[in-house]
Order: structure tokens, then sequence, then C-alpha cells
């Protein structure tokens, strides 16, 4: 079998944390049996982890070259490892693959967080063993689970995160395979060059993004949100949207732009639009040294960081997309809920984020993959250093007593500043506008609803109104809004300003 990982990422820990391997020189039965354990009960929800049998280590680390396997011996040790699978109770196995790494073999074995936990092992594999005991990982090791770790291990039973539960109401139909080709080709998995001819259940279920027996087979949640075109079929409002304030949220001119997709789809264009409209540079010259200090108005990696948190952590059974609103003089990144309760107000002050629970162990595990979010516990000192390279000031936290939600405000550069001053004392409104918006001057009259004026222009298509009419109209503050305040309202409606009753005057003559 072939892993959703290249074994040269696994060695180094490029994409998955040290605390979710473990090596072994050779084969030692016992020792496996409770690291499978371990990794099945998932105890901080990190997706399980990856047992390499043939590679010592030193202090965590690979021996490279590895020591290997017998080649005479991969066979029987593969059929032993599917015995003692059977020795974990409920049984559970992991996924075996031989792999070869600079001339040796080795065996990959790739244990998945269980979907029945908790999983308890004998705690010896001598004739006539009796007892057993709950395993857990504790930072890179496996221990035997203590009297509180076991009590917090039994409360986990029912607790499977959502991204990894079977979604019933899909079929194996709305998993697409050339959307699996890609993200196996980005993340250069030996899967790639076999998944055209293998079958696409046993593909599936190797990248453990399918659940159930073969006469009924489902995909799992996390396979919906990465390898089908629109996840929002099944997780309303997964979306990302962009509202951009230029003047302020009191103001009456706003965008926004609504990003769906795939996750790691959605993502990278909701970050390339914010790049795009936002980033912006200034060049200090010193006349005593050829250097010039450049910055950001925003350091783009701290608002990448936060956007991936944001999709990374949020519930995707809350129906609210993540918000980003660019302000004039901030950046603001929410999502729903808020922090785990094991993450400390004072915690929180103190930028440290250190959570024994994540909500979604297989998002996370794709996205980092992709290298498109850091290790567990790394994201926020990341946003920090970039920050703190350019000079901006420090982020802002805001939840509630309840943790319902969680909003990362990024303030703007210092040197930025008196850049929004001048265009507050000196506005500039251009009177050059477009064909449409000229068409929607036409029919504009008196307060109407966004459905009634596209009923007089006879237009259909909502989106298609909103980018080409009226979002052009309402930046040239030539229409505003009857409620600015709640841009969504329901019982929102559009008026001509002054600037929008003089055009319209001259447009008529």
């Amino acid at each position: 079998m072939k892993l959703p990982v290249n074994i040269n990422d696994l060695l180094t820990a490029r994409t998955v944390e040290w605390e979710r391997l473990e090596f072994k020189a050779g084969w030692n039965p016992q020792a496996v049996l409770h690291t499978m354990c371990a990794f099945a009960n998932d105890f901080h929800n990190f997706g399980g982890g990856y047992i390499i049998i043939g590679v010592d280590d030193d202090n965590g680390r690979p021996v490279l070259p590895p020591a290997g396997l017998p080649v005479a011996q991969l066979d029987a040790i593969q059929k032993e490892i599917v015995e003692i699978g059977y020795r974990i109770v409920p049984y559970y196995h992991p996924i075996i693959a031989p792999c070869e790494v600079d001339g040796r073999h080795i065996l990959v074995l790739w244990a998945t967080g269980g979907q029945t936990r908790p999983y308890k092992a004998p705690v010896s594999l001598a004739k006539g063993e009796r007892e057993f005991a709950y395993y857990i990982r504790k930072g890179s090791i496996t221990v035997r689970a203590k009297h509180h770790d076991e009590t917090e291990l039994m409360s986990l039973a029912a607790t499977v995160p959502f991204d990894d539960r079977m979604n019933q109401s899909a079929t194996l139909d709305d998993l697409d395979l050339g959307l699996i080709r890609v993200y196996l080709k980005q993340v250069k998995s030996d899967l790639f060059q076999e998944s055209t001819e293998m079958d696409f259940v046993q593909l599936c279920r190797q990248m453990n993004i399918v659940d159930g027996p073969d006469e009924s087979v489902w995909p799992k949640n996390v396979g919906l949100m990465f390898f089908n075109d629109e996840p929002s079929r099944f997780f309303p409002q997964t979306q990302i949207d962009v509202v951009h304030f230029p003047e302020g949220p009191g103001a009456n001119s706003f965008t926004e732009k609504t990003f769906k997709g795939p996750l790691h789809t959605m993502l990278q264009d909701a970050l390339s639009h914010i790049r795009s409209i936002v980033i912006k540079e200034k060049v200090i010259k010193h006349p005593d040294r050829p250097e010039a200090d450049r910055f950001f108005n925003y350091p783009f990696p701290a608002i990448e960081e936060a956007l991936c948190n944001a999709v990374y952590h949020r519930s995707y059974e809350i129906r609210e997309p993540v918000e980003v609103r660019i302000l004039p003089d901030s950046i603001t990144v929410g999502s729903f809920p808020g922090p785990d309760r094991s993450i400390r107000d004072q915690d929180m002050r103190e930028f440290r984020f250190l959570s024994r629970r994540y909500r979604n162990r297989r998002v996370g595990e794709f996205l980092k993959e992709l290298e498109m979010t850091e290790g567990r516990g790394t994201g926020i000192p990341k946003m920090l250093r970039e920050i703190e390279k350019n000079g901006s000031p420090e982020p802002i936290f805001h939840t509630d007593n309840d943790r319902t939600f969680f909003i990362v405000e990024l303030p703007i550069h210092p040197l930025f500043v008196e850049d929004l001053k001048r265009k507050q004392v000196t506005p500039q409104v251009t009177l050059q506008v477009t064909p449409q918006v000229i068409e929607l001057l036409k029919v504009l009259h008196g307060e109407m609803t966004r459905f009634q004026i596209q009923e007089r222009l006879g237009l259909k298509d909502r989106f298609h109104f909103r980018d080409a009419y009226l979002t052009p109209a309402l930046e040239k503050r030539i229409v505003e809004m009857t409620i600015p305040d709640k841009p969504r309202s329901s019982k929102q409606k559009y008026r001509l300003t002054e600037i929008g009753l003089t055009l319209q005057k001259e447009y008529r003559k």
C-alpha cells in the first residue's frame, strides 16, 4: 500500500510533528502494539500517527541511512501486525506500507485516530496474559494511561471529531478523483502514480477519507471538505467572506467578495485577493547608508496565518462563514466558535495558544501536508515574528466569556496612519462612471430593494448585478444604503446620494 504523504517528508518531519512519529530500529511486536493502541486513542485529537519500523532514532530523530528490515521477513511481519491488531479491544488495524529508503527496506504503519475509542491492549504478549491497559501519547513517547488520563479518555468515547465522521447524506460519487489526484501530486505522494489504475474505494481508504464496510462505504466529512467542488452543499456557509470598508464600517460604500470551493482552494483564492487589494509597501531611504528600510501596511504572512487558523479551527457544524473585514486602519479575521476552553484568558493575553483539544484533526492534517498552516502551537509565534519583523503593532484577540467567536485584529503599521489622515482631510470623488452605473441611475427612484432594482434592469444574476452595477455605484458614493450599519439586513434598501441625484439629472438632459 502507498501512503498519502511522501516517505522523505515523514523522515524529516516536514509535514508531520515529531510527537506523531515513532521510530523502531527492529521488529518489536509488543512495543508496536502499544503505540498502535496509543495512536488509535488519539488522546489529543492529533489524527493518530506513523510508526516507522526499520529506522533507529537518536533523541527522536531518525538515524539515516536506515538499518532496514530483512526482505525475507517483511511478509511475516505484516501478517503479525494484522494479528496483533486483533489483540486490541475493540480490534484496530493500521494501514501498512512497505517502503525503500537508501536501498534499505522499511515498514511504515499509518495509525489514524480510531472511530470507536477508547482502545486498550494487553500489557504483555506473553502467553496467558490477561491484563489490559489503555495507552496514549505523551509528547513523543507512548505511555500507559494513568487514572485521570483514563477518565478523560473514557469521556472521549463518543467524541469522534466532526471532520473525521462518516457523512451518510453523501455518496462516493461526491468525491472527485481529479481533485484527489491534484492533491496527491501537490504533496508528492507515491499514491499519485497509482491512483489512475487503483480501485477508487481502495484509494479513498488509503487516504482515510471514507469508512464503512465494502458493501456500505460512506465519505468522511474531511473528504467532502477537500475533494468536492461544493463543500457548502454539505456544510452550509463553508466560505470566506472578504468585506472591504475603504471609509470605515459606518460609511455608505463597501465591497464584498465570497470565496467557496474545496477548503484549500477557497483559502488560496481568498489570500490572493487580499494580497492584491490590501498589501502596500513603503520604502524609506537613508542618507547615511545604502540600504533602505521596507515596511508593509500589514505583514502578509501574519494575515495568511490568521486566515489559515480560522479555516482550520472553525466549526463546520455552525452555519457561519469565516469573515475578513478590511478596515481603513486594521484587518480582522473572525470565525465561530472561539478557542477551546483549555486555553485560558491569561494565555491568550500572553499569546500562548497551546490547546489540549483540536476541533478538526483531519483538516489540520491536510492543510499541514499542503504546507498551508504551521505545526500545532507554532501558528501564533510565527504571526508574532512576522509582525515584529515588520514593526507593526501587536495583534489583538477578541472573544467572549462563552467562547462563541474568535476575532484576530491586525492593526495597520504606524507609517501608514498619516496616509489615512490625509485621505480623510482631502477626500476625492471621481464622477467617471461605467455604462452599467448609468443604467442603474436611470431606474433607481426613491428607496428600492436590491430585487426591485434588478427587476427594473431585467437582470436575474444577483452576483453580476452586485459586481457590475451596485458595488461600483456604492464605491463612487452615487448610491447609499438606508441601513449602512447592517449591510446584510433583509430590510436593506438603496437610494441615490446628492452626487447620484446630480448625475441622474445630468444624464437625463
